[in-house]
């Protein structure tokens, strides 16, 4: 698991937790107690001192569960431990699915969820975060298929599976509304109808795209369809009207991401499931 003592030591920095204290931190709604139904997401968490957050079981590298010790690993645990550990709060998990975590952060299970692309329908609804890190849409494709445009998968002859309800089914429904769209429960089904031929292809960001073919190389191969549909990964947040949480979110983004502990936190998650920086297709950078 990557550190901010270890990136830190790295630049000659202190304790990056020191850059945000309790009493730096002096949240307007700091009164309120349980009882108050107006009380804030950020005056919760600074009450209660814990910080919940949804993570996907299949969805390595930013998540991964040990289903036999219940424990989550990703770059996106490493990172929501960390936020939580400058709130000074414990870390609480809620497993999810993509498809589900708006709805979570709705009903008020999850106060925060890393790994949504903010698209125009999303924002219909919740508040989103600066980007924690820059994506592209991908296809995943069968061995004896290796389509070059979005334009050539725009066909009724195609057929591309997707996980109903995230960005990749609101991608394809945009990008080819003339293929055969196959909208299953998670993303893990959209897989396994690619590796049982129900599909030609699926519909996966590049960073899940890349995870799923080093798992099983003979699933074919990963396509960056041009032009490149270039994306942000970002956190989503509860729509209230004090935005103190969805501030402070992204300020402490921009603080890490300068001090470079986020895109090591993601590649070295990425290396934990055998994805290198150079397996990485030009066009997407980190």
């Amino acid at each position: 698991m990557v550190t901010r003592r270890d990136v830190a030591s790295i630049v000659g920095l202190g304790a990056l937790g020191a850059a945000v204290t309790a009493s730096a931190i002096v949240p307007q709604a700091a009164a309120q107690t349980a009882a108050d139904p107006n009380e804030t997401t950020f005056a919760r968490i600074r009450r209660t001192k814990k910080m919940r957050i949804g993570a996907v079981g299949g969805g390595a590298p930013y998540y991964m569960k040990d289903l036999s010790t219940g424990q989550w690993k990703g770059f996106y645990i490493d990172i929501a431990k960390a936020l939580a550990e400058d709130m000074e709060a414990e870390l609480e998990i809620t497993e999810t699915t993509w498809g589900n975590s708006v709805l979570d952060l709705q009903s008020n299970k999850i106060d925060i969820f890393f790994g949504l692309n903010p698209t125009p329908k999303r924002a219909l609804v919740i508040d989103f975060s600066v980007p924690v890190f820059n994506n592209a849409f991908g296809i995943l494709c069968k061995k004896d298929f290796k389509p070059k445009s979005w334009a050539e998968l725009n066909s009724p002859d195609i057929k591309i599976a997707v996980d109903q309800g995230s960005s990749h089914d609101q991608v394809v429904s945009r990008l080819t509304p003339k293929a055969q769209i196959t909208r299953l429960k998670t993303a893990d089904d959209a897989t396994a109808a690619l590796q049982t031929g129900r599909v030609d292809a699926q519909c996966l960001i590049t960073m899940l795209s890349l995870t799923v073919l080093k798992k099983n190389p003979s699933l074919g191969q990963f396509v960056l369809p041009t032009p490149i549909f270039a994306t942000t990964s970002n956190a989503g947040f509860r729509r209230e009207t004090d935005k103190t949480w969805r501030d402070f979110v992204n300020t402490w983004i921009d603080f890490n991401k300068g001090l470079g502990f986020i895109r090591n936190a993601i590649i070295t998650n990425m290396e934990l499931v055998g994805v290198t920086e150079a397996d990485i297709p030009p066009g997407v950078s980190l």
